[in-house]
């Protein structure tokens, strides 16, 4: 691991703090912050598991297909997140900046990307994918959980951006993977 971030990220960090700390500081208000701490802990991974197990119940031999898949899609984030973060070391919010409070204890040291909201954002890009009806729900689910993440003083927005934009790849990546296979079976 490194010991210092980037230049980049100091320089990002000094043109992003004070909105950070406006951000952060709605987590004081009693609703606002039970309503995002709530958020979060579910954006650990409960509903994205409840979601996946169910597919089968919905689709039947199909579901377990795409609960397989989003299963893949998951694990990849999971391991590309770690990756980036372990080698990227850029410190959360209210670490450097003690004007930030962090009302919640994070699940690692670093900030960049925002795990949370690359697995809300893929989560999301998958279900939109198959099964557009569920999306009256997990997208303001998403958008709930990405945005607790700079509430609740854990990450910078450029974490929360570059989490959704790997999440958004990463399901992409797995739609186009499967239906190319699923063509690939057809032809033979």
């Amino acid at each position: 691991m490194r010991s210092r971030p980037p230049v980049t990220f100091e320089r990002l960090d000094s043109l992003e703090w004070q909105l950070c700390q406006r951000i952060a500081l709605l987590s004081q208000r009693r609703f606002i912050y039970g309503l995002f701490r709530f958020c979060s802990r579910i954006g650990d991974w409960p509903a994205w598991v409840a979601l996946t197990l169910m597919q089968p119940v919905i689709y039947g031999r199909e579901g377990w297909h795409l609960a397989l898949l989003w299963g893949l899609c998951a694990a990849v984030g999971a391991l590309l997140y770690r990756l980036v973060k372990t080698r990227l070391c850029r410190e959360r919010p209210y670490i450097t900046f003690s004007s930030i409070p962090c009302t919640m204890p994070p699940l690692d040291r670093y900030s960049f990307p925002s795990g949370h909201t690359l697995h809300a954002v893929m989560f999301c890009t998958l279900v939109a994918a198959s099964s557009p009806w569920l999306l009256v729900v997990v997208l303001p689910l998403s958008i709930l959980i990405a945005a607790s993440r700079v509430i609740l003083g854990l990450h910078y927005v450029s974490d929360v951006a570059a989490g959704a934009i790997l999440g958004f790849s990463i399901a992409q990546a797995g739609v186009w993977i499967s239906m190319r296979g699923q063509w690939l079976l057809l032809t033979v």
